[in-house]
């Protein structure tokens, strides 16, 4: 299952060695969910550890990851492993400008129908 979701570069932690022949890398992003913003944690594994070198502490990402899980002794574990980091790229005219309303949108005051004009209408008024 791939998914992805943005959210601002938390924490990076160290690439570890887990074995001789595994390595893994987590890192921490905070997602804003309404009034409590969730800190959710991710881990890059193998080749993929040195895809969060580029970015930095604060810095606004996707990350793209698959739902990977697994019991081990009657304990069920889930790891978000992402495999692809992007940076979120924000302009100061997509980030803080108003939508621009230009006159065309509007109906002139001319477009209106004139009171007492030859058009059938049913209302009293």
């Amino acid at each position: 299952m791939s998914f992805e979701v943005e959210g601002t570069l938390h924490k990076k932690f160290d690439t570890e060695n887990k074995t001789g022949t595994f390595q893994a890398r987590e890192f921490v992003i905070e997602v804003a969910d309404g009034n409590y913003p969730q800190l959710v944690k991710f881990q890059l594994v193998q080749d993929r550890c040195a895809l969060l070198d580029p970015f930095q502490e604060n810095e606004k990402i996707k990350v793209h990851f698959d739902l990977r899980g697994r019991e081990w002794n009657g304990k069920y574990f889930t790891n978000l492993n992402a495999w692809r980091l992007e940076k979120v790229e924000m302009t100061a005219s997509t980030a803080s400008a108003p939508p621009d309303f230009s006159d065309d949108s509007f109906p002139s005051a001319g477009d209106e129908p004139q009171a007492g004009g030859d058009f059938d209408d049913d209302l009293p008024f």
